[in-house]
């Protein structure tokens, strides 16, 4: 069972960061059992949305789920009178500031080992030390983290399958149990001064509204749930459909685990316990999870990786530069390289900001290894633009693509666009859906577009080079450049 403090605290703060839910909730639970009164506090931190787009889908994502969130404290207090306090500030000026002024004792708050939140934690406990008051944060957004799966030589794990055999191993139904402590906490009134600490507009904090209500997009704790529930009964067919982007195949749970609004415990016992019974399907999914318990621990014992290659020889790689190498990034962007499933990919996540898992793998190996661009450059894009931007995760899967991670691809694996296209879409039904000009054109014609119209000739309405890209690069030719490129890692190793 979890082991909570004694009630100690006549006042404490929970800081809700990463994990906007009250159910199951590690640190929230502490704080509740721990605490007289509790007040809960969301930072809309300046350092983090002053280098953001006006407009962002995350924001507004975040801000309903702020509502929602709000919401749910008043209704647990059965008071108007409470609710989420909503600043937007700086958090390592604000937090010991609203300690202070509500007389709490206690932080509580859940781990984000990301490397910048790790030192603004650091510098947030320190000034609560200096006032008196107590900096307690739980594990609650990985199943496993930090040093708690290691090698038997108690090292961190560098290669996916021995770290997933461990986990697997290791893992227990206690560690994949809800939490659920005594909620002895009332839950305290807005303070005077504090009236007006609500979730905010988006235009009160400089941002603009996106397209995310026309998405469809389900948010907060409710539409996590419902996206939860529906998986459930495909679950078992996710081995079969996974790597189809036109077929509902996914979870669709990404965004929710990013942003903390379902809980990871929930999701590892479902798929854990359906893999007990010999569902292939469940198995596979929970592969996928454990893979993000990986990344996490491995940003954590390696934050070098933020900036440079986990295997630092493949920081020798001459990348391609200047106004040619932008030229080819901008069309990969805009999805403009002409090659439909790579366009597709990208206009999918540009209009949405989600892209499916098999096209971040073929979008990224092509900017990699068929344009020569430095993965970094991709990285930050995705990290712009996709609304479940978790940065471990975006870290590895890049690395992964351009074989510079940890247990990557081989460096001379190349993904060709065209066989993947014709493999993962073969009708081109999802090529159809984010590219209408291609749309009455026949599938077998779709994956290689140019190879079906004859330049200066048009079919179906569409001419090559006019109305839809001819290849800014042949994959051929490309592939024999970065076989090159990569050179210098052969003989490094």
């Amino acid at each position: 069972m979890t082991k909570f403090a004694p009630l100690e605290h006549a006042v404490g703060l929970m800081w809700f960061r990463r994990d906007l839910r009250l159910e199951d909730n590690r640190a929230l639970e502490h704080a509740l059992a721990s605490c007289k009164q509790l007040f809960a506090v969301f930072v809309l931190d300046t350092h983090i949305l002053n280098d953001l787009p006006k407009q962002d889908r995350r924001v507004e994502f975040i801000l309903n789920c702020l509502n929602e969130l709000n919401t749910n404290i008043q209704a647990s207090a059965k008071s108007q009178e409470c609710g989420l306090l909503v600043l937007h500030d700086s958090s390592v000026q604000a937090i010991p500031r609203l300690a202070q002024q509500l007389g709490a004792t206690a932080v509580f708050a859940n781990h984000d080992d990301e490397p910048q939140s790790l030192s603004r934690d650091a510098e947030v406990r320190g000034q609560l030390a200096s006032l008196g008051v107590s900096f307690e944060t739980h594990k609650d957004h990985v199943i496993f983290e930090r040093d708690e799966v290691l090698s038997q030589l108690g090292k961190p794990y560098g290669v996916f399958t021995p770290y997933k055999n461990a986990w697997l191993k290791k893992v227990t139904p206690h560690d994949l149990e809800p939490v659920k402590g005594p909620a002895l906490a009332q839950w305290g009134k807005r303070p005077k001064g504090l009236e007006h600490a609500r979730p905010p507009a988006l235009q009160d904090i400089g941002f603009e509204s996106t397209n995310l209500s026309t998405l469809g997009v389900p948010q907060g704790s409710l539409g996590a749930l419902q996206l939860f529930k529906d998986f459930q009964g495909r679950m078992t067919h996710y081995k079969d459909r996974r790597d189809f982007p036109f077929a509902k195949g996914p979870s669709y749970l990404s965004v929710h685990l990013r942003f903390g609004t379902i809980s990871i415990r929930s999701l590892a016992r479902a798929a854990h316990q359906a893999m007990m019974q010999s569902d292939v399907g469940a198995g596979v999914w929970l592969s996928e999870l454990i893979w993000r318990d990986f990344y996490h621990q491995i940003m954590f014992h390696h934050p070098r990786v933020v900036k440079g290659a986990f295997k630092p020889e493949y920081d020798q790689i001459v990348w391609e530069s200047g106004a040619s190498a932008k030229k080819l990034f901008g069309a990969w962007c805009k999805g403009e390289t002409g090659y439909p499933l790579v366009d597709a990919a990208m206009m999918q996540l540009n209009q949405t900001g989600y892209m499916h898992n098999r096209l971040r793998m073929v979008t990224a190996c092509f900017l990699i290894k068929d344009l020569g661009i430095d993965w970094r450059w991709g990285e930050a894009y995705f990290a712009e633009h996709l609304n479940d931007f978790d940065l471990a995760a975006n870290n590895g899967g890049w690395q992964w693509a351009s074989s510079s991670g940890c247990d990557a691809q081989p460096y001379f694996r190349i993904f060709n666009p065209i066989t993947q296209s014709e493999k993962f879409d073969p009708e081109g039904k999802f090529i159809k859906r984010y590219l209408p000009q291609l749309s009455d054109w026949p599938s077998q014609a779709l994956h290689a577009p140019w190879l079906a119209c004859p330049p200066k000739e048009s079919f179906k309405g569409v001419q090559i080079g006019k109305d839809y890209p001819a290849p800014i690069v042949d994959h051929a030719k490309a592939r024999e450049l970065t076989l090159k490129r990569y050179s210098v890692v052969k003989k490094a190793t």
